[in-house]
């Protein structure tokens, strides 16, 4: 086994039926550009009634069809927002705690140990968070996954990886290994991946690969590192 294997995204979600949420993280390869993809699944007709919808250069999650939402608490949230030199993305409502905890000086670490992972037992959902850091036209990045400890959500166990970046390789974390039930939760360290310098190519890399009868939304967005242009992909299910 190589722990250094870089494997396109392809190979990392291709014939599993439930990953869950994704976050990957990275630099293009040639084309000096940071990358961020966010994804979304879901099993229940809850989860399925949602769209990404992006409003002044934010990510939302909203529902697709109003009329049918049970419960918005866990399923519309900011999943990407930018303040200051930095651009958060995550799997819930810690978008808005890390947000304000860097609005009052305070750090992305700082936020997180405020939260934990989501009360939708039995599944005890892990919080997955990634954040960027933007200086001297290149950047840092941070990812941080919150999981139950145990089988009965007890307490929270607390992981954060930081990384430099490296042409052509990013950091895949997402939710759950595959499906089950109760639903089995992320192991180990984010996956390494690899980033494409072609964003066409990189997002039907991973659209394409979700499972079909459970993926939702993607959304994925390339910074050029040297011009600060943004160029931005977005595919909802549920439109089509």
């Amino acid at each position: 086994m190589n722990i250094y294997e870089i494997l396109p995204m392809s190979k990392r979600i291709k014939g599993n039926p439930y990953v869950g949420r994704g976050i990957v993280i990275g630099k293009t390869e040639n084309t000096n550009k940071a990358v961020i993809a966010y994804f979304i699944m879901g099993r229940s007709e809850n989860s399925r009634n949602r769209i990404f919808t992006i409003k002044d250069g934010n990510v939302y999650t909203e529902p697709f069809d109003a009329s049918k939402v049970e419960d918005p608490s866990l399923i519309i949230y900011s999943a990407v927002k930018s303040i200051d030199n930095k651009l958060i993305v995550t799997n819930g409502d810690q978008t808005d705690t890390i947000y304000d905890f860097i609005k009052d000086g305070k750090c992305f670490n700082s936020a997180l140990k405020t939260r934990c992972f989501e009360p939708d037992a039995p599944n005890f959902t892990p919080r997955i968070s990634g954040m960027l850091t933007f200086e001297n036209d290149d950047f840092t990045y941070k990812m941080s996954i919150l999981k139950s400890i145990d089988e009965v959500g007890t307490d929270t166990a607390r992981y954060t990886f930081e990384y430099p970046t490296v042409n052509g390789l990013g950091h895949f974390i997402h939710t759950y290994v595959t499906d089950g039930n109760p639903i089995p939760t992320f192991q180990g360290e984010p996956e390494r991946v690899k980033i494409l310098d072609d964003i066409d190519a990189f997002t039907s890399d991973i659209w394409n690969n979700l499972d079909e009868n459970n993926k939702i939304s993607l959304y994925v967005r390339y910074i050029d590192l040297t011009t600060k242009e943004i160029e931005e992909r977005l595919i909802n299910k549920n439109e089509g």
